[in-house]
């Protein structure tokens, strides 16, 4: 085996988890590779995340001209190029994939272009375009092959009439209708890019409430608000049939009034999403995986297997890119032998990119209660907030819990225009371990969205003066 061939770390899959882990292991000095078979960035970067919220943006536009006489705006003509809204969604997802390896470069990661798989401990194939084979050995290997969509077991993806999100995105029109079958993060993000864009959506939901993670508050407010624009929404429903026809699909939906057809142009499966745990060469070297994902420590990140560690989608719930780079740093300088804290899952942020948005951090008002915790909980409306008036965004609210007893923050929800970049405040809280009076001495700049924290705040301690 030649020198070259070896390194001290060699991470497989070069997504948000694999590339931050390859970026922070060069940046302690080991020698590092990360192995990557299609594209730097992974789905996050090229198929998810940075897309989507590109996508996203370009209907949040689009519904603010076409609603400008709210702004005393006149627009006459508009029209919708969809195939430029989908092609600035590549570039930019394009340009970030250029970035990640423009990063590995500049600390000095190696970057292999190919598909790998582990032949023994140490030891990692790697099949390359050009249909060759390349063995490299590492001392630490670092599985980050990430997940994918979750299929109907009844009714696979066909990627043009039975869509997953990957598809979805990449359509060459806008649908006239669309049927979204699960109410998660990305269920409802493609449902309301769609309506946006006029195509007449209905949201299938097995529980009874979209965004089931969130706080029931929440859920409530994004149902009003959806059923309000005319969105057709079906929960604690489960589709028994789904198939596709000449003119689309059609789907038998079971609902608590019984069964009915729904058809539409096209449908989108989010029903979550499976760990790519196949092809591996787990079962050659013994990794265990639980339930479709790899099971690991989760304070290192190790396998059952010395030397082999796993982050990110594929070691299970919950599915984040910045919880996949987070596990990736804890992963690196653990193996390079940094005392690094594990991280805390009940202080990780969930956003969702529909308008409004939601986001939320730690605790849910049942979560707390079903914990035996006695609370003080606080909602501040926006249609109270003097910026959300002036911007014309009034939907939605802050709602925050807090430890009664000793006035710590617990978690806090927001529904709102900029509610996902406004969650970082609360997240900064409980890793500081705040109090409600600490939030309060905070001075909040008016007029701001991010007032309403504070506001939400007070009105939990009964010291609010805005509402």
């Amino acid at each position: 085996m030649a020198k070259a061939d070896h390194w001290q770390v060699a991470v497989v899959g070069g997504g948000p988890g694999g590339y931050v882990a390859g970026i922070r292991s060069a940046q302690l000095g080991l020698k590092t590779v990360v192995v990557e078979s299609q594209h730097l960035g992974g789905i996050c970067l090229n198929w998810g995340c940075i897309p989507t919220k590109a996508l996203l943006k370009n209907a949040e536009v689009y519904d603010h001209v076409r609603h400008g006489d709210f702004w005393g705006i006149e627009a006459k003509g508009l029209t919708l190029d969809f195939e430029r809204v989908v092609s600035r969604s590549r570039e930019v997802a394009d340009q970030l994939s250029k970035g990640v390896a423009f990063l590995l470069k500049k600390y000095k990661s190696d970057v292999i272009d190919g598909y790998a798989k582990l032949t023994a401990p140490g030891t990692l194939e790697v099949s390359l375009p050009d249909g060759t084979k390349k063995t490299i050995t590492a001392d630490n290997i670092i599985l980050a092959t990430g997940a994918r969509a979750r299929q109907l077991p009844f009714a696979k993806c066909d990627g043009e009439k039975i869509l997953t999100s990957r598809e979805a995105m990449v359509l060459k029109k806008v649908p006239k209708s669309l049927l979204v079958i699960g109410a998660g993060a990305i269920g409802m993000e493609f449902a309301y890019l769609y309506h946006s864009f006029g195509a007449e959506v209905t949201v299938v939901e097995m529980q009874d409430r979209l965004l089931p993670i969130e706080d029931h508050e929440v859920s409530k407010e994004l149902a009003r608000i959806y059923k309000k624009k005319k969105m057709n929404l079906h929960l604690s429903a489960s589709v028994e049939k789904l198939e596709a026809t000449k003119k689309g699909v059609s789907a038998v939906i079971k609902t608590a009034k019984g069964s009915e057809t729904v058809e539409a142009e096209v449908c989108l499966v989010a029903i979550g999403v499976q760990g790519n745990v196949e092809n591996l060469g787990l079962e050659t070297v013994g990794v265990e995986v639980e339930r479709g994902h790899i099971k690991v420590d989760k304070k290192t990140y190790a396998t059952n297997v010395p030397g082999i560690y796993a982050i990110g989608d594929v070691i299970g719930a919950p599915w984040l890119a910045h919880v996949a780079s987070h596990e990736g740093i804890i992963c690196v300088e653990q193996i390079a032998g940094h005392d690094h804290p594990p991280m805390d899952y009940g202080k990780v942020p969930g956003c969702t990119y529909c308008q409004p948005q939601v986001a939320s951090v730690g605790l849910t008002e049942q979560a707390a209660k079903e914990q035996g915790i006695e609370i003080k909980v606080g909602k501040f409306p926006f249609r109270a907030s003097g910026k959300s008036l002036a911007i014309g965004e009034t939907d939605g609210f802050v709602k925050v819990i807090y430890d009664a007893k000793y006035g710590g923050l617990l978690g806090a929800h927001i529904i709102g225009s900029e509610a996902t970049e406004m969650i970082a405040e609360f997240g900064l809280g409980l890793t500081l371990e705040t109090t409600f009076e600490e939030v309060l001495d905070t001075i909040h700049a008016h007029p701001t969205l991010s007032e309403a924290s504070a506001d939400a705040t007070g009105v939990a301690w009964d010291r609010s003066v805005a509402f």
